[in-house]
């Protein structure tokens, strides 16, 4: 585990707001030299402190997507290949173990009722799953 001190925290804060920030305006934000961002980077990333760099949807697109929340029942000897099968369909955009009736649940994101009805029913048909039970997110009350 990689230690993290406060100028780490910033430069993960800065990068939390914008993954695409330039090292110079990193450095220039910090008030550190390119060099010190980039071996920060470095470091954080060898760590295993940050993952990779990713996209964010823009608010104008995500709030036309159809997402739904999908509670998985897995046929427990078929595991992996549940979770393959999960991880191959790019609309599923993330997936949680979970306690209680379900073992899973999937966050999925569509452009439409037709295609969230698709992805509904081919999620369902996949190996190693054996019920699904889905809640169509109306609105986005707080993410952070």
């Amino acid at each position: 585990m990689v230690k993290v001190d406060s100028l780490d925290k910033r430069l993960i804060a800065l990068l939390g707001e914008n993954s695409r920030r330039a090292t110079s305006e990193l450095s220039r934000r910090l008030g550190v030299s390119r060099s010190t961002v980039q071996s920060r980077l470095d470091r954080l990333v060898r760590g295993g402190m940050i993952e990779r760099f990713t996209v964010e949807l823009g608010s104008e697109y995500e709030s036309r997507l159809v997402k739904a929340h999908v509670l998985i029942k897995v046929d427990q000897a078929q595991t992996g290949i549940a979770h393959a099968g999960l991880r191959r369909i790019s609309q599923v955009t993330a997936i949680y173990a979970i306690s209680g009736e379900y073992d899973m649940i999937a966050i999925i994101a569509a452009e439409s009722t037709v295609e969230l009805n698709r992805l509904l029913d081919n999620l369902a048909s996949l190996d190693g799953i054996t019920r699904t039970n889905s809640s169509v997110v109306l609105e986005t009350i707080l993410r952070r």
